[in-house]
């Protein structure tokens, strides 16, 4: 990144008989150079550009020196390159790199109106929390908050995005629903304490279909951990349904969303589910042959044991009809281990140790997307004063998220990184260093000669350039 003029050297320690001298006056130099890589990636599904597209602006035409699209990309960029909070594009404002991302004519930020806005081609912290602070009407005598965002156009953004990536027909897809928390640490709107993670926090929904987010909505903590998931299935299913009506969908969750209301609507649309469910005494009295055997094995073997029972079962009050659940009787050294599942898949579709084993189990994977989310994407920054202004912070998370998400499916595939979390391809990919030099028909992007992984970064590049251009 660009820095102030400061011709002052810094000593260091001597190297053998050598003086080692820093100044910071080495020019336009910027340390995210490898994030071209994400404009390549949106020059192909124009995640920012139909992300803009969800906003009213309403200020003045003749007063506008950054776009929407340009204030969006700003933001979205600055998420997947690590700079989690607005305060940190005062400083990225004159990074000329960013501007480039950003979509600036002139990144030198030479064309700016204002005198002090000179060289700085981006906007700061003060015009980007218009983005997050505006209302959903704008009032008549509003004078700096006027850049409205429609949330409904924004959740619908993450099926489109899923559509548009699959190129081939699939014949099943697992949607994964699951909610976390987010933890507060000020007077919020919507704050709320929650028993269970024993600290104030919201209560976000999420829902992938593998890798790919679907559903981000932040919700508070106060609520059953469910609420909501049959509306954003609702949201995320039909558009599914119309381009692939033949797909067989499945909605899997933990015993959180074993609800008869989601059971129901599911039966009702020919989508199939698989739920996990607290044990009770009731439920653990179909298990316990199958858990006598199971300590039989455990005797016998000195191993881990799990003998699985499928049968149909019915709550005394809460459920509308029998379903089928599947038991595992699992015993470990000292100690019973029940666990249960509830689906609409049939016991010759699915038996019943595949159906926990290889289906069930296999949702761990959605915890580990909603920790890149978390932790690389920075989904947990909702410090603003109310809960839209949080949910659009959450939206920007997951845009930045399904950029590089983008970047994994269409670039990163067959090479040693496509497997690689949100975090380690901004260390691997983005943080390069290069020399940025304007001229008035190039711009010219000088990398680190000294750059390691130079031969991926070009396997990239080939793996992206057999992908169109995004037709609008």
């Amino acid at each position: 990144m660009q820095t102030e003029c400061n011709t002052k050297s810094i000593e260091f320690q001597k190297q053998h008989r050598k003086e080692v001298i820093g100044r910071f006056d080495g020019g336009a130099i910027s340390s995210d150079a490898g994030a071209l890589l994400l404009s390549e990636v949106n020059m192909r599904v124009r995640i920012i550009e139909q992300a803009a597209a969800c906003f009213t602006d309403v200020r003045a035409p003749e007063r506008i020196e950054h776009s929407v699209e340009q204030l969006v990309g700003q933001r979205i960029y600055g998420l997947a390159l690590g700079y989690e909070d607005l305060n940190d594009h005062d400083r990225l404002r004159c990074d000329p790199l960013m501007a480039v991302l950003a979509g600036k004519e002139d990144p030198t930020g030479d064309d700016r109106v204002r005198k002090r806005d000179k060289g700085k081609a981006l906007a700061g912290s003060a015009t980007l929390n218009r983005l997050e602070l505006t209302a959903a009407q704008v009032a008549g005598n509003e004078r700096y908050k006027k850049i409205s965002f429609n949330i409904e156009m924004g959740m619908a953004l993450f099926t489109q995005f899923f559509l548009r990536a699959k190129k081939e027909t699939p014949s099943v897809l697992v949607l994964d629903l699951d909610a976390t928390d987010d933890p507060v640490h000020g007077h919020q709107e919507g704050r709320f304490f929650h028993g269970y993670y024993g600290h104030y926090c919201y209560l976000p929904l999420y829902i992938f279909c593998g890798a790919s987010l679907l559903w981000a909505e932040l919700r508070p903590s106060n609520i059953d951990g469910s609420l909501g998931s049959v509306d954003a299935l609702k949201r995320i299913i039909p558009p599914i349904r119309k381009k692939w009506p033949d797909v067989i969908i499945i909605v899997r969750g933990d015993s959180g969303f074993c609800r008869d209301d989601l059971m129901t609507w599911c039966e009702a649309r020919d989508v199939d589910y698989l739920l996990g469910m607290g044990k009770n005494s009731r439920l653990n009295a179909f298990v316990e042959k199958a858990m006598k055997k199971a300590k039989r094995r455990f005797a016998e073997t000195g191993r881990a044991s799990r003998v699985y029972r499928d049968f149909s079962y019915r709550t005394r009050k809460s459920w509308s009809q029998k379903r089928r659940v599947v038991g595992k009787a699992e015993y470990i050294p000292g100690k019973e281990n029940q666990r249960f599942v509830v689906t609409s898949l049939s016991r010759w579709a699915a038996p019943a140790q595949n159906l926990y084993e290889q289906l069930y189990c296999a949702r761990g994977d959605m915890e580990n997307r909603i920790k890149e989310q978390q932790l690389d994407m920075f989904a947990d920054r909702t410090s603003a004063e109310t809960m839209r202004a949080n949910q659009i912070r959450l939206w920007f998370s997951s845009l930045a998220y399904c950029l590089v998400q983008s970047l994994r499916e269409m670039g990163l595939k067959e090479t040693v990184m496509e497997k690689a979390q949100c975090g380690t391809i901004r260390e691997k990919l983005f943080k390069i260093g290069a020399q940025i030099v304007v001229t008035v028909r190039k711009i010219w992007i000088h990398y680190s000669e000294a750059y390691p992984l130079q031969s991926l970064f070009d396997r990239i590049m080939e793996n992206l350039r057999r992908h169109p251009t995004f037709a609008t």
